[in-house]
């Protein structure tokens, strides 16, 4: 089962960049975006073989999620349950016999940390929904968690020490999510890799150089990391700042 997820930094963008071609290249059980910066029925997209989920945010031209599943789960969910973090569409979630599926965008804590307050609301409600999912049955969560976790996630740490990302406060939950139960798929088959990044910013020749982050995930809950066979991240695929990343699992 071949899982991708993208933060696309606006879809409309990502399709006059290639999106439609790596779409197919990609060939995924399950394609989910992060930041497609949409509208509803502001695009009509043709994928055949695909039911289409989106989550929208209120603002125009700002975050929003979607996922493309070859098969139908068997419900669907958007958002966390609570009102204040619900209205910037940043989480879908669906349910299949087996497992669920999260597609999340995590708030960014912006330059001096501005909004790290609302962030950690966030991530604090972000764990306690998937941890309740994952007693439920496993979870598979994957998206732009706007988090590079340890030092060897980033090209320059020192540098970026307390910055947006990187901040002691954004890493912390994340370790807090993984203690929660639950996997960095990347990690679990690559602890040591080092220059493996998702995310690029447009300055200073970041990408010629592979001066990046890897705030781009799958995590698994833990009883699913034997079944994990494949996490790539395909960082020749250009069309974005953020580049895609995958799963594959070996699930009976």
């Amino acid at each position: 089962m071949k899982f991708i997820s993208w933060n696309v930094n606006g879809l409309r963008a990502c399709i006059g960049k290639g999106f439609l071609d790596v779409f197919a290249q990609l060939d995924a059980d399950f394609f989910c975006l992060q930041e497609v910066k949409l509208q509803q029925g502001q695009l009509e997209l043709e994928l055949p073989g695909y039911a289409q989920f989106w989550c929208y945010a209120q603002k125009k031209g700002y975050s929003g999620t979607a996922i493309f599943a070859k098969t139908p789960p068997l419900s669907v969910s958007y958002g966390l349950g609570i009102p204040e973090l619900d209205t910037e569409g940043r989480l879908i979630t669906l349910e299949y016999p087996a497992f669920y599926l999260v597609t999340c965008y995590t708030p960014n804590a912006q330059d001096g940390l501005a909004r790290i307050d609302h962030r950690m609301k966030w991530d604090d409600a972000f764990r306690d929904r998937v941890s309740r999912l994952d007693q439920v049955k496993p979870a598979v969560i994957c998206g732009d968690l706007n988090v590079a976790h340890q030092e060897i996630d980033l090209k320059n740490p020192a540098a970026n020490r307390g910055n947006a990302g990187f901040s002691d406060q954004e890493r912390e939950r994340f370790a807090m999510l993984l203690n929660a139960g639950f996997t960095d798929t990347f990690r679990h088959l690559h602890p040591d890799v080092t220059g493996a990044y998702s995310w690029w910013s447009y300055r200073f020749n970041a990408r010629k150089n592979n001066a990046g982050w890897r705030i781009d995930y799958f995590l698994v809950s833990n009883r699913l990391a034997d079944a994990v066979t494949h996490a790539p991240i395909y960082s020749d695929i250009f069309g974005s700042d953020h580049c895609p990343v995958g799963l594959e699992l070996a699930l009976p």
